[in-house]
């Protein structure tokens, strides 16, 4: 019985590490810029990442077969747009987290999750009005948590939720492109591209050395091998099989382990009005994924 209750939630079992994962990972990306810079830091745990799957790749056979040979063909296309979206998201993510904390950017980013069917309106997909409703009270809550004493949006938190609309873009594309190539290929060539740019930006722009690398040793382990290189093809594995409205409430919840995280490792404390934000915006997030067909 356990067996077979393991196999049918599988995908979401996945999806819930993930969470796990990339929440804790807010804080791993704060704490690594205590010693690098935003682009320095993303250039190397993506890297790492490309780099902890390259074992995966040549051990498992994962789709390779001989009546599916489209899955056998490295996805240089796909690899290249997701990639580019990546290191988009990414990057702007990076940035605010140097001016918010690791809870406001995990509550933040969360909104891609309403963000995703709306983005599909261009794409003429329809959207109900229990989403609307619930993207409405997640605007509430996300300026109850991000608005200073002068009643203006963060500056950190401003870039968070510029890239939580790429993010959005990034799901899509990952659900598109997740059934239709070699999910690990796609990882490896997706973080690679991500990796490399972000490197090659930071050599311009920021000042670091082998020391700097050293001492933020740990957040890039974790950023690169926990959260890009498990949690990120957790994902594109999970949503092969995930019912799309049980993935996206899952994911939602990297938020509660970001303030989780901040809370127990770099003594974030919210105040009860960003409490309030924050319940508001994961009520919203929750309310416009329930009950979808």
């Amino acid at each position: 019985m356990t067996k077979l209750i393991v196999a049918k939630y599988s995908s979401e079992l996945l999806l819930i590490i993930a969470s796990i994962v990339w929440g804790f990972a807010f804080v791993a990306q704060k704490a690594g810029m205590d010693d690098l810079g935003p682009m320095a830091y993303n250039g190397l745990r993506f890297i790492l990442g490309a780099i902890t799957l390259l074992p995966i790749l040549v051990f498992t056979k994962i789709g390779e077969t001989s009546q599916n040979n489209k899955l056998n063909k490295i996805p240089w296309k796909a690899g290249i747009i997701s990639g580019s979206v990546l290191f988009l998201a990414s990057s702007a993510q990076q940035f605010g987290i140097v001016f918010t904390t690791a809870g406001n950017a995990g509550f933040i980013t969360s909104i891609y999750v309403i963000l995703v069917p709306i983005i599909g309106l261009l794409f003429h997909h329809k959207v109900n009005i229990q989403t609307w409703i619930g993207a409405s009270i997640a605007i509430v809550g996300l300026y109850l948590l991000s608005a200073s004493e002068g009643l203006q949006i963060a500056k950190g938190d401003l870039l968070v939720l510029g890239s939580a609309f790429v993010w959005a873009i990034q799901v899509l594309l990952a659900s598109y492109y997740s059934i239709r190539v070699h999910v690990i290929k796609l990882a490896i060539i997706q973080f690679s591209l991500t990796g490399i740019l972000s490197l090659l930006i930071s050599f311009f722009t920021e000042d670091f050395g082998l020391i700097n690398i050293y001492e933020a040793r740990l957040p890039i382990i974790y950023g690169g091998i926990m959260s890009v290189g498990l949690a990120f093809t957790l994902q594109l594995v999970a949503q092969k099989k995930a019912n799309p409205t049980h993935a996206a409430i899952i994911l939602s919840t990297e938020s509660v382990f970001a303030a989780l995280g901040g809370w127990l490792i770099l003594n974030e404390r919210l105040s009860t009005i960003e409490i309030m934000g924050a319940l508001l915006m994961l009520t919203g997030i929750i309310l416009s994924q329930l009950k979808k067909q």
